[in-house]
């Protein structure tokens, strides 16, 4: 009787051990490919809206949670090591993270030409890279560029000062191939994650560091509706405004963007980043 308990025992622990993904197939790097190129692991990339989080998940997520799980969070002042969060004037900017990206960046930049509205887009290396093109168009279209990491790596600021400027450096390599004589003054740290060193390499290599100051969390794939409200309802004159033209699914950002402008043309003058160092 106890061997036949203990053959029972056994083959249930296998068959449960069957049904549990492999660990070990799991990717390490942050970034996946599919059809849109890269999207980033901590972001949906799905073709449905995720919805927002809870009240109680928001609530419970305090401003020291910034950057975590690469979320594009506003951090506590004291996150920010210096960083901008408004353009020190009346004037409203809106940036957008993570392109270029062959099927959203070309949305928007026909948006923002519909409307004669000049951005600042922080731009990933390794997109930069792939699609000089686009990198060709934001430049031609009078929009400043702002240099965001060679791979979206959120824990970047807490890897070695050398490793930080070499993934800096990397990446205006890539924007200088496409676009060579364009200026790079701006750096924005993936996920808001800021750290005294990265903030420091990237004034050494003249970029002034870039927050935000109204953030629609456009990443997590509200829907238009969402984003617009919370644009339109947190927008004041000097507001730095994230949204994301590349990641994952952007095309809620796209739609989004066409409600969204009429309305802040009406109440700001919106602008691209100056492109002087700061």
């Amino acid at each position: 009787m106890t061997l036949v308990v203990a053959a029972l025992l056994g083959s249930a622990y296998m068959l449960g051990r069957s049904l549990i993904p492999d660990q070990s197939q799991r990717h390490s790097s942050s970034v996946t490919t599919n059809a849109d190129g890269p999207h980033y692991a901590d972001q949906p990339s799905g073709g449905e809206p995720t919805g927002v989080p809870s009240a109680s998940a928001s609530a419970s997520a305090g401003p020291a949670e910034a950057g975590q799980n690469g979320s594009e969070r506003a951090a506590g002042d004291d996150k920010l090591f210096g960083a901008h969060t408004t353009t020190g004037s009346p004037r409203l900017a809106l940036t957008f993270d993570d392109g270029p990206d062959p099927r959203y960046t070309p949305q928007v930049l026909a948006t923002l030409r519909e409307y004669d509205v000049k951005a600042t887009f922080c731009v990933v290396g390794e997109n930069a890279q792939d699609h000089p093109d686009l990198i060709q168009a934001i430049v031609a279209d009078g929009h400043t560029l702002c240099n965001h990491s060679w791979q979206h790596d959120v824990s970047l600021g807490n890897r070695p000062p050398d490793q930080i400027r070499a993934d800096l450096r990397r990446t205006n390599a890539a924007i200088q191939a496409a676009v060579p004589d364009a200026p790079i003054v701006w750096y924005r740290q993936p996920g808001g994650a800021w750290t005294n060193p990265v903030a420091s390499v990237a004034r050494q290599l003249g970029m002034t560091p870039l927050h935000w100051s109204v953030d629609p969390s456009d990443w997590e794939l509200p829907g238009a509706g969402k984003i617009t409200a919370t644009v339109l309802t947190q927008a004041e004159p000097g507001s730095v405004v994230l949204l994301h033209d590349a990641g994952g699914n952007r095309q809620g950002t796209v739609d989004a963007l066409r409600r969204i402008l009429p309305d802040l043309i009406a109440r700001f003058q919106l602008e691209a980043l100056p492109t002087d160092p700061i």
